[in-house]
This record gives C-alpha cells, sequence and structure tokens, in this order.
C-alpha cells in the first residue's frame, strides 16, 4: 500500500506515470543498497574505468611504473579482465616477486582463467611469504578452485581460512556446499548453522558485506 500511495504521490507531483516510476525505482534502488546491499553498485563501472584510463595515461608517460601497472591490474582483476591483468603481471614480475600481494594477484587470475596448478603455486607463494596477506584470502580462493576436482584439499583449505578470518561467512557458506557435495548433509547443515550465528554476532558495518551469505545459508539450512 505505501508503494502504490508513493507512486500516486509522484505521479501527482510529476505529471508523468513513467517518469514517477523511474524516480520509485531509483528509490528502491538507494534503499536496497543502503540497508541489504545485494544490488550491485552501478556506479562502480564508471570509476573503475575512469580510474584504469588516468593510470593508462599515466603508463603512457612513465611506461616504467611498476606502481601504476600494479594498480592497472587490480582494476581489471575487480572488471573480470584476468586475462589482462594476467599479462600486466607477468610483465613486472622480477620488480615484484618478493611481495605476497602481488603473487596473490597473479594466483587469483590464473584460477580464474583455469589455470589451476599455476594459480595455487602463486597462492602458496604469496602465503609462504605472508600467511595473513589480504586476511587470507588465497586459502578461500583455493578452497573455491578445488571445490569439484578435490574436495578434501577444498576442505583444508577452507579450514585454513577460518583459522584467519573466523568471522568470514562466505568460508562457512563455501565449506556447506563442499560437504553437501560430499554427501555430508548433516556437516552441510552445521556449517550454514554456523554461517548464521557468525551473521548475527557481527557489527552492523560488517553485515551488509556478509548479508548474502547468510541469506543463501538460511535457504540451504532448512
Amino acid at each position: 500500500m505505501k508503494s502504490i500511495f508513493l507512486f500516486g504521490l509522484l505521479w501527482w507531483l510529476l505529471g508523468n506515470p513513467f517518469l514517477a516510476i523511474i524516480v520509485l525505482l531509483i528509490i528502491a534502488y538507494v534503499l536496497e543498497r543502503r540497508y541489504i546491499g545485494l544490488s550491485p553498485n552501478l556506479l562502480r563501472p564508471f570509476r573503475r574505468r575512469s580510474a584504469a584510463s588516468r593510470m593508462r595515461r599515466q603508463l603512457a608517460i612513465n611506461p616504467h611504473d611498476v606502481s601504476a601497472k600494479q594498480e592497472l591490474a587490480r582494476l581489471e582483476i575487480e572488471g573480470k579482465n584476468y586475462k589482462a591483468a594476467r599479462d600486466i603481471l607477468l610483465g613486472i614480475e622480477r620488480q615484484m616477486e618478493h611481495s605476497a600481494e602481488y603473487w596473490s594477484d597473479l594466483g587469483l587470475c590464473e584460477l580464474a582463467l583455469g589455470h589451476i596448478e599455476e594459480g595455487e603455486r602463486a597462492m602458496l607463494k604469496a602465503l609462504e611469504i605472508s600467511p595473513r596477506v589480504k586476511y587470507g584470502l588465497p586459502y578461500l580462493r583455493l578452497g573455491d578452485a578445488f571445490a569439484k576436482s578435490d574436495p578434501d584439499r577444498s576442505l583444508a583449505y577452507l579450514k585454513q581460512f577460518q583459522e584467519i578470518q573466523s568471522s568470514s561467512c562466505e568460508s562457512y557458506f563455501r565449506l556447506g556446499e563442499i560437504y553437501e557435495s560430499m554427501g555430508r548433509t548433516e556437516e552441510a547443515r552445521e556449517s550454514y548453522r554456523e554461517c548464521l550465528t557468525i551473521y548475527r554476532s557481527l557489527p552492523r558495518y560488517m553485515k551488509r558485506r556478509e548479508r548474502k551469505w547468510a541469506l543463501r545459508s538460511r535457504f540451504k539450512a532448512q
């Protein structure tokens, strides 16, 4: 009823039903982004492209700027342009060989491109340099990568991630999925319930980031 009333009010104020619908959708999107956060950020792709263009201009002036190349690679990863990001990262391996974040980024690209062995090697090198790099994210991505081909290895990586990042709802959801694929139904449900328990204990600022995993776990836990 509130939506109908708001639509009627907007129609009366704007004098156009189609414009009223557009404004109503914008309001709904803003509220969803503010309080739920499941919908994509529509402005992020524009900001990413703008930042990538800035990095390319910087590299045109100074082709040897390693920091700019690394930032451009991260922007390409964010845009899921993994091949482009991998090509950039391979070009700065000599300068960044002691950087855990570099190997983590490269490993992510390799895994996304289906190069599982190369991806695992790069991720393990990142963890060797810094076991807590990116708050243990390499463990989570390795767990995801081996979920279908090697569930036992996947479980081992996910549990190592949980030792570092015990407040991650995603790790418990992934764990539940792997248990499901192995036919271990009760353990899967326990992981989904644990995901919900962790979500309820999180501070408000963290709940928005973890909400989608909690919602997916709620359906799975039933």
